[in-house]
């Protein structure tokens, strides 16, 4: 395929990839399912589609179009040329407010028309749990549903007509056609007419099957849509091709239906004793009217316990063993009250506003399945393979209780949960995949669930569609003759077979994709266990447990909020999500596209933009920890190589600082005084455009010793008031000023203050090079040091979020059986966490008096975030009197060192220029900007001249220490 990769290259204005990494990334969705693709192509326009297709016929290529990938049964993987149409082909095109319909390119993520559609009082209906990421024209191939699907109905009730290619080269749009305008159409002949006749011969000659044999129920999404060419519906081609999964056609535009959005939601949460008895209300809360009407059992609930910021959601649970989130919409907030009122009875939680944090924190334990459901410690890894079935909303009590029946005889595990209201399960099964008996005995169980959903008049999958995990199983659901009109419509639109060929349906004599086939863990992984510095406690020890901890959802890919993936928001490029990433690291392993190991560059290369923000570690569903892996890999990459100089630069800062602190003067004239600053950045590998941060002529060890801060003998103080501070390196060379408060304020408190007896550093720099041997040495070096503190149970209070992550965090991976670092972890605290944990007298009034020093905008440090949590900080701040500000903005894009690298330098300030440098310059002189972090600091501070406060600097003012 080199020329056809070379004529791409030629001819089109997008990105065409052809190279190992790109195979790499593309190579698997969500699914269980794996096949390299051809190549990849970004288009950035409806010419290069039609280019791409143009020149794949030529070389007899097939064509897979696909959006955010996070389809989970197989359909967005295959040997074909990839059109990745999310990066560039994502516009808006118009919105018709009189009409209610929005035109859209495929690549528009679901979340940016809602948004849009809002400031005209509407909405578009189907919002799968993916709506941060999901593009439309991944939807439409889905026949996607979601949440409200059951005031909106699925994707295909909304669709009114679409722009479409086919492979051989034709462009036109489709709809409804009226019974003269089909006639019209196929008299016109040509390749059209055609078309369409051959599709009103499969309606002629199968709509009473069609009739008696589709399910009549809310969620039927298996099949091809071959309904929507009844009379009774239109002749509507348009909706016929929703659901195809691009096995027909690719769409180049649509045309979609929004609704009016209620302007008022309010969200009722009902316990039961069982998953069984809240299926059973379903039919009757069914009457009210519910816009929303979801479940979840307490195997689900049980497995979020263990998440950071879970239990305290959970608690607000209403008592039961099985739940229901029922939502209602009304003109005004009493309206929408009202209804759930209506059907409020036994325990319950609720009527809760739908904008309120309540409801928000309900909401998230619902769309945080995943995390409870895909790895449970002590547990086999549960997969999916029969997540989405659906049945009659009445019939799913007694389909529930015959699933769970067929469970215990294979010994299965799975949660139940999903939109009860339209009687659509989803369940992760804890599949054996990596044997042979383990894949029959899948196979075997598929075939009995698949005969007790037909069974109850239900269908296979009620939202995510059929790939190959259950195209093998339509005989059973719509008969033989049925599955015959599939191959008819798809020869119809594709007779060569080239369109995603093998998924839901193959023409007649083609091969289809069985169930088994493709398996990404199947019998062909088998890969060795690389000796490691990390140990991954928490993945049975185990590195490719731990790359296997990716299961493709996609929740990296938001470009909106949360702290993943910084650097994917500001690209919008697959290899830069921490899925990408993870992907390459799981083809690393298996060794087949990418080849080298831990020398590889297409691995190094997706790893270069990683901020090691460990945003991943909370955000990602399944708690994907990139930076940890980064760390782990460049380790063995530069193993026998030198590092680029910046990596000398700025992970052995502690001791560059320690020399400068010898004279600081000399240092800060080197470094602040321009000439010899330009050389001193162009050694270090920054960009001209950065300031080198100034050393403190007094370190603040230097200046602790000095005010013989150390006081009365240790053992005459109680140790509930002693405090060990830690001096970490940014504090002590460059900010002392900031250990000084904190020292200051904790002794106001009453606590006695000390530091560690010689000069520490935790490393943190270390890590983001890969320099693992030197960052455990230093790590042993703080054990052995600060044993005896450890060892009375002394509180460490840290200042520098990062600082105290690794002691959190990396310590324990790096030592997981070793006491004194268990006891190092739960010791240390920041010092929000001391201050909200520990007694103290109280603070008093808070801060001085002017209306404006009672606001801040505050920056939480990435590692605060996603390691320790940002609620303790929050709580004292509030407890200040600060009405707080926290933008969503993510990681500031520093980074540690990250942003003070020359290549890494635009990524960086793009960004902090999303959210939150724009934030800080908006913000009024009089009031605060807080950040905690140094990264943080010096970004704000560097790109907007804003000073800003660390909270031991704020509590120094709320004290009124001089």
């Amino acid at each position: 395929m080199k020329t056809l990769e070379a004529e791409l290259r030629r001819t089109l204005k997008g990105d065409v990839r052809f190279d190992a990494q790109a195979k790499a990334l593309y190579a698997t969705d969500a699914s269980n399912y794996r096949q390299v693709p051809i190549g990849v192509v970004l288009p950035k326009d409806k010419e290069d589609v039609t280019r791409t297709l143009t020149l794949c016929r030529e070389f007899g290529a097939p064509v897979l179009s696909r959006g955010a990938g996070t389809s989970l049964a197989g359909q967005c993987c295959n040997v074909a040329v990839v059109l990745d149409m999310s990066k560039y082909r994502n516009r808006i095109l118009h919105i018709d407010t009189a009409d209610r319909t929005a035109r859209v390119e495929p690549g528009v993520i679901l979340d940016h028309l809602r948004q849009e559609a809002e400031k005209f009082g509407l909405t578009f209906g189907p919002d799968p749990a993916t709506h941060s990421r999901c593009t439309l024209g991944g939807m439409i191939g889905n026949n996607s549903c979601g949440v409200h699907a059951l005031m909106a109905g699925k994707t295909v009730d909304n669709v009114e007509s679409l722009e479409i290619l086919t492979y051989d080269g034709l462009t036109f749009d489709v709809g409804r056609t009226a019974p003269d305008e089909l006639e019209s159409i196929i008299r016109s002949g040509g390749r059209r007419g055609e078309i369409y006749s051959k599709l009103k011969t499969i309606r002629d000659k199968y709509a009473d099957l069609i009739r008696a044999r589709f399910p009549k129920i809310p969620r039927r999404v298996s099949g091809y849509n071959l309904d929507e060419l009844l009379p009774e519906n239109g002749f509507n081609v348009a909706r016929a091709l929703v659901g195809t999964e691009g096995t027909c056609v690719t769409v180049l535009e649509a045309s979609l239906r929004l609704i009016p959005s209620p302007a008022a939601r309010s969200l009722l949460v009902l316990g039961f004793d069982s998953i069984y008895a809240a299926a059973e209300a379903v039919p009757e809360i069914l009457t009210h009217k519910p816009i929303g009407l979801e479940g979840f059992d307490i195997d689900m609930v049980d497995g979020l316990r263990r998440y950071q910021g879970f239990p305290e959601k959970i608690k607000r649970l209403p008592p039961g063993q099985g739940w229901l989130l029922i939502e209602f919409g009304g003109a005004t907030q009493a309206e929408s009250d009202a209804k759930a009122n209506a059907v409020k009875k036994g325990p319950a939680l609720g009527p809760l506003p739908g904008a309120s944090q309540e409801a928000k924190d309900i909401w998230a334990i619902r769309e945080s399945v995943l995390a409870a459901t895909a790895f449970v410690p002590g547990k086999p890894d549960r997969h999916e393979g029969w997540e989405d079935s659906a049945v009659p909303p009445e019939k799913l009590p007694v389909y529930l209780r015959d699933l769970r029946a067929l469970y215990q005889k294979y010994g299965y595990l799975g949660a139940f949960y999903g939109h009860f209201g339209d009687g659509c399960l989803h369940t992760r099964i804890d599949f054996d995949l990596e044997s042979e008996s383990g894949r029959q005995a899948m196979r075997r169980f598929l075939d009995k669930a698949a005969d007790l959903v037909v069974r109850y008049g239900g269908s296979l999958s009620g939202e995510h569609g059929d790939g190959q995990a259950r195209a093998e199983l339509f005989p059973k659901m719509f008969g033989p003759e049925l599955v015959g009109a599939f191959r008819e419509f798809k020869t119809a639109w594709d007779p060569q077979n080239k369109m995603n060929p093998g998924k839901i349906v193959s023409p007649a004599g083609a091969r289809g994709y069985g169930i088994l086939d493709n398996l990404r863990l199947g019998e062909n992984f088998k890969p060795a266990e690389p000796k490691t510095h990390f140990h991954f406690p928490n993945q049975e020890n185990s590195f490719v447990r731990a790359v296997l901890r990716c299961v493709g959802v996609g929740k990296c890919r938001n470009e909106e909020a949360g702290l993943m993936c910084p650097s994917y928001m500001v690209t919008r490029d697959e290899k830069d999500s921490t899925r990408g990433r993870a992907h390459l690291l799981f083809e690393m392993l298996k060794g087949e596209t990418v080849k080298d190991g831990w020398k590889s560059e297409e691995v190094k290369g997706a790893l270069d933009l990683c901020l090691a923000c460990k945003g991943c570690k909370s955000d990602c569903p399944t708690n994907v920890d990139m930076a940890t892996y980064k760390a782990e890999f460049l380790s063995h990459y530069y193993q026998g190589r030198l590092r680029p100089r910046s990596a000398y630069a700025f992970g052995l800062v502690y001791w560059w600082a320690r020399a400068a602190s010898l004279m600081p003067r000399l240092a800060n004239f080197l470094t602040q005084t321009p000439g010899f600053s330009h050389l001193a950045k162009w050694k270090a590998g920054m960009p001209q455009e950065r300031k080198i941060p100034k050393f403190a002529t007094q370190t603040f060890r230097s200046w602790f010793k000095r005010q013989h801060r150390d006081g009365p003998d240790v053992g005459t103080v109680p140790p509930s008031r002693q405090v060990l501070l830690w001096p970490d390196t940014f504090t002590n060379h460059f900010h002392p000023e900031i250990g000084q408060a904190a020292t200051d304020v904790l002794e106001k408190l009453g606590y006695q203050v000390r530091l560690p007896p010689r000069s520490l550093c935790c490393g943190r720099p270390l890590y983001d090079y890969g320099m693992l041997d030197l960052a455990k040495g230093m790590l042993r070096q703080i054990l052995e040091t600060l044993k005896p503190d450890i060892e009375n149970g002394t509180p460490v209070v840290v200042l520098e979020p990062s600082c105290a992550a690794v002691f959190r965090d990396e310590m324990l991976n790096l030592f997981p059986d070793d006491p004194l670092a268990k006891r190092l972890s739960q010791q240390t605290m920041l010092l929000s966490e001391f201050l909200m944990k520990c007694p103290h007298p109280p603070f008093g009034h808070p801060l001085p008096e002017g209306e404006g020093r009672m606001r801040a905008l505050v920056q939480p440090h990435c590692h605060h975030k996603s390691v320790l949590g940002f609620e303790d900080e929050l709580k004292l701040l509030k407890q200040l009197g600060l009405e707080v500000t926290v933008p969503d903005a993510g990681c500031c894009g520093m980074a540690g060192s990250f942003g003070f690298e020359k290549e890494h330098y635009d990524v960086s300030i793009k960004a902090g220029e999303r959210i939150l440098l724009p934030a800080v310059r908006k913000t009024p002189e009089d009031q605060l900007i807080i950040a905690d972090g140094f990264s943080c600091r010096e970004q704000i501070e560097q790109a907007t001249g804003r000073r800003v406060l660390h909270l031991a600097e704020l509590l120094k003012q709320v004290l009124k220490i001089v």
